[in-house]
């Protein structure tokens, strides 16, 4: 793709990520002003600057400048590089903060990524490593991202505040995409979860199972909800528990739900009991806003649709988060594309909320970076 000299202005911190994501992969300069200029601390956060850390890492040949109060940013992006790295999240976000948009760009860059993150694991803000990897992972095969290299692997749990987890990420770089049309989701045919426990007694996490389970089995039989209780040197250095579940359909469609308890010394005691119905509950919600793609997923699919082939791409998705509905207009911005957005009612086919078909052409995006072999 060839770069567009001509930069973008925002004002303020929202949507940061987005912006710098897509100013990477279109190559266009952004600069954001006034990044909360009239705060008491005003200027980018800790884990705002380390973000900015982590993409100045994976790519060659960048400008960033900030401003002396950190409340102006220009960022001139270089070209993606890769490689092997290593990287150590804030304690205030946890890892998944940082790899949704590793997820978005990985697949683009010179060199096969392969980074070790060490922060938190699983919080109650971001998408915890185990809902990535259980639906992230699937939803970049289908765009043919995929071999033995496409891997989320947690060698440590960290819960917050302390942190302490570790998490190893790898994914093959892809020349071009292909187009989806991804408009059935399929009657779902198995739930698979898992309740892990971190520096508490592992008698949590079967609590968590069973309160679960009493909700769910109403639903359908096939379901398993694993334990993982992390011991010693693998359980980060704050105590916490949780639970991540997964609904597959016989289209190979996932849907999340996911909850954590509140870390050490903060807000009210959270029951294991509690934690596993209103999870359950959750899940349930997931399933009835239904289409091809869960919430958490949204603003991947409908990126990795406007970077696919110059052809015809179509995804259904459940009601639009206002955060994709914010990235469907930076897309416009950066690569001028627009999606047409259909509602469809819920009738005898498709039970649950209303949902939006989008439908758009990719602009062909070709991976400059990648090594010629």
């Amino acid at each position: 793709m060839a770069s567009q000299s001509h930069s973008l202005s925002y004002v303020g911190s929202n949507f940061l990520r987005q912006r710098i994501v897509l100013a990477t992969l279109s190559g266009r300069p952004v600069k954001i002003r006034k990044i909360r200029a009239k705060e008491d601390n005003p200027g980018l956060r800790d884990f705002e600057a380390n973000f900015i850390r982590l993409i100045d890492k994976i790519t060659n040949g960048s400008r960033i400048e900030i401003n002396q109060t950190g409340t102006s940013l220009y960022y001139q992006p270089g070209l993606l590089y890769g490689g092997s790295l290593e990287h150590d999240c804030s304690l205030s976000r946890s890892i998944g903060y940082y790899l949704e948009s590793l997820l978005c760009l990985a697949p683009f860059m010179k060199n096969s990524l392969r980074i070790v993150l060490r922060g938190i694991t699983n919080d109650q803000v971001d998408p915890s490593v185990d809902v990535l990897k259980a639906t992230s992972l699937p939803l970049l095969k289908r765009f043919g991202i995929d071999g033995e290299e496409l891997e989320l692997k947690i060698t440590r749990r960290g819960m917050p505040p302390k942190g302490g987890g570790e998490v190893i990420f790898s994914c093959p770089i892809k020349k071009a995409l292909k187009p989806i049309q991804y408009i059935d989701p399929g009657k779902i045919k198995r739930i698979r979860g898992m309740a892990y426990t971190v520096r508490v007694s592992p008698q949590i996490a079967n609590r968590i199972v069973e309160s679960a389970r009493s909700i769910l089995n109403k639903f359908l039989p096939d379901i398993y909800i694993y334990t993982d209780h992390m011991k010693g040197s693998s359980s980060g250095k704050s105590p916490g528990f949780g639970l991540s579940l997964v609904a597959e359909t016989i289209n190979g469609t996932f849907f999340s739900a996911e909850l954590a308890s509140n870390p050490q010394g903060q807000g009210t005691v959270v029951l294991p009991e509690d934690l596993g119905s209103n999870c359950a509950k959750l899940l349930l919600e997931e399933i009835y806003r239904g289409g091809c793609v869960d919430s958490t997923n949204q603003t991947l699919v409908l990126l990795l649709m406007t970077l696919g082939q110059q052809d015809v791409s179509k995804v259904l998705l459940g009601p639009l988060s206002p955060y994709t509905i914010e990235f469907l207009r930076h897309l416009r911005s950066f690569f001028q594309v627009m999606f047409k957005i259909e509602t469809k009612s819920p009738g005898e086919e498709r039970k649950g909320g209303e949902k939006v078909l989008m439908t758009c052409v990719g602009v062909g995006f070709s991976n400059l970076s990648k090594t010629v072999r």
